[in-house]
């Protein structure tokens, strides 16, 4: 039995899984924008949930009988949170840059690690960041686009809970079966808006697209997570996630031609350091600590 489980190691650090995990998740927003030009982006947020959430229940069974009434509201809530922070994230994009739009987003949940931490100093990495955000967006340029800061800041809103909430049921459902779960709920939630949006616009093309989208994120960033957090710490692992924004920022350069001035890199500079400094200080409690890969991560 040793031998043969022997057999199924990965031979990837677990640092490599995380990094390119994060670089699935970057480029499926990135890659995203092209739909998002044909059916919106709330078209964009349902038909990417929507392939995701088949994908996922192709390859796992939800815990239908494991379900008790406590759970259903948080089930539900994080389902609705997860379209929600989709379809946020998503609009944003069509108005402002990638990697600002996943810094901003990204005070969502480097908020919630400072305020759980039992250091009150921590407090200051949200404040940093929000200065690299400043910078990133500059309100002082008559090309500040207050629209999609504002969905960008609806998704961080929404991926601060969505921790939550995910943590609150983590000790229920965990792994693939959370999000088999919660993630059919998104697209539900999703469709609101996006079958509005793409109704008339839909084309073989656009159903292969987003399962190719669906592919990059949710479902191999998933795999590549639960794999890398059986070989490191979670605060290990938040701490590499704090890249995400860099990592925006290059794609966006070389895939959507997206340049940032030079005052954006130091921005850029800021989140990544205090996402980086926030995990420190940002644990929770030891024996809440058996982490899932949707604690850390998000599938917008």
């Amino acid at each position: 039995m040793t031998q043969r489980s022997a057999s199924f190691n990965v031979p990837v650090p677990p640092w490599g899984l995380a990094v390119t995990a994060i670089l699935s998740v970057q480029l499926g927003s990135a890659l995203s924008v092209n739909m998002i030009e044909a059916v919106g982006p709330g078209g964009t947020a349902w038909l990417r949930l929507s392939m995701g959430a088949v994908i996922l229940l192709v390859i796992g069974r939800p815990p239908l009988r494991s379900i008790r009434r406590p759970d259903v509201l948080p089930l539900l809530g994080l389902g609705v949170t997860t379209g929600v922070m989709t379809v946020g994230f998503l609009a944003a994009v069509e108005h402002i840059h990638l990697g600002t739009a996943v810094a901003i987003e990204f005070l969502g949940p480097l908020t919630v690690a400072a305020l759980r931490s039992h250091n009150r100093k921590a407090l200051v990495w949200p404040a940093v960041a929000l200065v690299g955000v400043v910078l990133l967006t500059q309100p002082w340029q008559g090309d500040f686009n207050l629209v999609g800061v504002a969905w960008a800041a609806l998704a961080a809103v929404g991926w601060g809970v969505y921790i939550l909430l995910t943590q609150r049921i983590g000790d229920r459902f965990t792994g693939i079966g959370a999000l088999t779960l919660t993630v059919p709920i998104a697209a539900v939630a999703a469709a609101v808006v996006g079958i509005p949006q793409a109704a008339g616009h839909l084309s073989l093309d656009i159903l292969a697209a987003a399962a190719g989208l669906a592919i990059l994120l949710p479902v191999l960033p998933f795999a590549l997570e639960m794999l890398a957090l059986r070989r490191m710490t979670p605060a290990a692992f938040g701490t590499l996630m704090a890249l995400e924004p860099a990592v925006g920022v290059l794609l966006g350069l070389l895939i959507l031609h997206q340049q940032p001035s030079a005052v954006q890199v130091v921005g850029i500079l800021l989140v990544v350091l205090a996402g980086a400094a926030a995990q420190r200080g940002g644990k929770r409690p030891a024996k809440e600590q058996e982490a899932s890969p949707a604690d850390l991560d998000f599938v917008g």
